[in-house]
């Protein structure tokens, strides 16, 4: 399958199906297509406003036979205003200092991954994943992708953001983070300095990837309010119904 887009066609591909990492009982299926070549950035850029996300060289979207549990959502960054509980998780970490860095793999980051998924997701899919992988993760982009981290006044490194930028927003890629610090919610931290970070770079969207209602996972993005989903009728905010 191929859809020509502004200068240039796009193949896509259908994956076979496997378990779904998010819903018990179900298969996973995705259409994807390789970011390659000069005109990468542009397919991603087009590809992302579409509910597409990136790992590696590949651009993906759920395509499973008889469900549409996984949502692309976004926030409008000039729209969003942190909660009061927002707010104390900002206050709680306020001697952290994020930075923006290129996009090549360390060993404390990857110390600080592998921990976070023995901790977090020691039954999900990536799991087991060594050095190597991690580098690949990371570095093997063909797009503008930065990681963005965040130290105490220690220079201890406590989270980390993989994230993709294009001209209509910051894409949050991958995010991990130190358990020990369980209270002060460092996950809704991290997104709530990227939107900070996207306000600073004049861009108006932060994508956090698929909202899966039902799942214990991917659910805290609903917090995020006023959130947009994207579906047959384009990009529209969220209901509380949902």
């Amino acid at each position: 399958m191929s859809v020509q887009s502004r200068s240039f066609p796009i193949s896509f591909m259908v994956t076979t199906e496997v378990p779904c990492p998010y819903l018990p009982d179900r298969m996973e299926r995705k259409i994807i297509t390789e970011l390659a070549g000069a005109q990468a950035a542009e397919m991603f850029e087009l590809l992302s406003r579409a509910g597409f996300r990136r790992s590696h060289s590949i651009a993906y979207r759920p395509a499973c036979a008889g469900c549409q549990a996984c949502v692309p959502v976004r926030i409008d960054v000039s729209g969003f205003s942190p909660s009061r509980s927002m707010r104390r998780v900002l206050s709680r970490n306020g001697d952290l200092v994020s930075e923006i860095r290129p996009a090549h793999p360390t060993q404390e980051q990857y110390q600080l991954f592998s921990r976070y998924l023995e901790a977090r997701h020691n039954d999900g899919e990536m799991v087991g994943m060594g050095p190597q992988d991690y580098a690949s993760m990371v570095a093997d982009s063909p797009v503008d992708t930065r990681m963005i981290e965040f130290r105490d006044p220690e220079r201890n490194l406590i989270a980390a953001c993989l994230t993709d930028w294009s001209e209509d927003g910051i894409s949050a890629v991958y995010s991990f983070f130190t358990t020990d610090r369980s209270r002060t919610s460092l996950g809704t931290y991290v997104v709530l300095r990227l939107l900070d970070i996207a306000r600073l770079a004049g861009l108006p969207n932060l994508y956090l990837g698929y909202w899966v209602k039902g799942s214990q996972k991917m659910d805290y993005k609903r917090r995020f309010r006023p959130l947009e989903r994207y579906g047959a009728d384009g990009w529209r905010v969220l209901s509380e119904q949902d």
